[in-house]
């Protein structure tokens, strides 16, 4: 369903710690979105190269409906949230900056709990959405099932069946740990099921395409139902 005659649904948050520098952009409608604002944390006085925004990376797609640039230092991190962020259709700009000489685990929490900061805050007043969503999602061998609701009751429940202990240079445990925290700050009950495919990584993009086409369907807008509460509580 079209979101145009409405506002569009922005937010962008910003995340430090002494383990991670995090900025993003986030737009649930997808659309341009300006370059992420300049920040000394990122704009030449950090020793870990970044690229500049407007560089075409491997997580990057411009096109006329959606704005992609995306990086981690975490090249398969990056991989799973543009695929993401592609199939939900959203704009997304983000950009972090980790302790990856210690491992990926902070980098790939953080960013996961900053991206689900600014699902909430983009989101606004849970009304008016069709708060459930659910899909199942292939990649050849691969098939994953992901269910959401917009509860304000953050839940996750995950199986993956990952085989190695890294997919790239991503530890294959932080999938699980990094939905998780996207959960907890999104404020969702999210679960997440592989339920068949031989290769992890498969297993995982098809995991996180489902994701997308869920949080798709369950954060559309309701024609009609406009400011109403999706909850016999009257209160999500």
């Amino acid at each position: 369903m079209s979101s145009s005659p409405h506002t569009v649904r922005k937010a962008f948050i910003t995340r430090n710690t002494k383990e991670t520098k995090i900025q993003l952009s986030l737009s649930l409608d997808g659309g341009p979105l300006d370059l992420l604002e300049p920040s000394p944390e990122f704009d030449g006085s950090s020793q870990i190269s970044i690229p500049a925004q407007d560089a075409d990376t491997h997580a990057s797609q411009i096109t006329a409906t959606q704005h992609i640039w995306i990086w981690t230092g975490v090249g398969f991190l990056d991989h799973m949230l543009h695929a993401l962020a592609k199939h939900a259709g959203w704009s997304l700009r983000l950009r972090s900056k980790g302790d990856l000489l210690i491992d990926d685990h902070h980098t790939t929490e953080d960013t996961f709990l900053a991206l689900g900061s600014a699902f909430t805050k983009a989101l606004g007043p849970r009304t008016g959405i069709a708060r459930f969503g659910y899909a199942y999602a292939p990649l050849d061998e691969a098939l994953s099932r992901a269910v959401i609701d917009i509860s304000s009751r953050p839940f996750f429940v995950g199986e993956f069946g990952f085989t190695g202990s890294m997919i790239g240079t991503l530890n294959s445990q932080m999938i699980h740990h990094g939905l998780a925290s996207w959960a907890q700050t999104a404020n969702v009950t999210l679960h997440v099921d592989v339920l068949r495919g031989t290769n992890d990584h498969h297993r995982a993009e098809s995991a996180f395409k489902a994701l997308a086409v869920a949080c798709k369907i369950a954060a559309a807008r309701v024609e009609g139902k406009e400011g109403e509460v999706g909850s016999t509580k009257g209160v999500l």
